[in-house]
């Protein structure tokens, strides 16, 4: 949502479109492995877990910022290394933000809530792919946590599977497809 918003505001100051006639709006996403035996971890945080132990170079060479994925990989199978098949539970989750641009006019918070009106016109379209973390890497597609994440109802990991079917079950599908009924409305 705080994505959306803010390059929002951004292009309502910085573009020379007339936002007052026009209908402009923003998606954003996020998205993240949440890890149940780890108590939702690595969340919000997965690209950058690795780097939360100042392993900030790491065996892969990454950089300020987001880790290298090797790194966050080798971090979540040490973390698990001791936790047995059956609670090895995850699930990818993504939730997008859509958020109009408004003119500068439109944009004051309510005088009832103290929200900007860019926040209360925000919708959020969120979705979810369950599934477990494998206790090696397996594939050579995908990107991330690939190589680790089986989804329910598979054998293989999401680096093993493609993006054929990747892009059908993923989390993003799921939100995308949210949207897709929303925008279709």
């Amino acid at each position: 949502m705080k994505k959306a918003i803010e390059l929002a505001k951004w292009l309502a100051t910085r573009s020379t479109l007339d936002f007052r006639s026009s209908s402009v709006i923003v998606l954003a996403d996020d998205s993240g492995l949440e890890v149940d035996a780890l108590k939702g971890a690595p969340g919000v945080y997965s690209a950058r877990f690795a780097a939360s132990d100042g392993n900030e170079g790491g065996v892969s060479g990454g950089s300020a910022g987001n880790s290298a994925d090797a790194d966050n990989n080798v971090k979540l199978l040490r973390l698990l290394n001791e936790v047995p098949w059956e609670k090895r539970s995850a699930r990818f989750r993504c939730v997008l933000g859509l958020t109009p641009v408004l003119a500068s006019a439109q944009t004051a918070s309510s005088p009832v809530c103290y929200a900007e009106e860019s926040e209360l016109r925000t919708e959020l379209f969120e979705g979810a792919c369950d599934g477990r973390i494998g206790f090696a890497p397996r594939g050579q597609r995908g990107f991330g946590y690939d190589p680790l994440f089986i989804p329910e109802g598979y054998e293989q990991t999401f680096a093993e599977l493609g993006d054929d079917v990747k892009n059908q079950i993923s989390h993003r599908a799921r939100a995308l497809g949210k949207l897709r009924e929303r925008l279709l409305q």
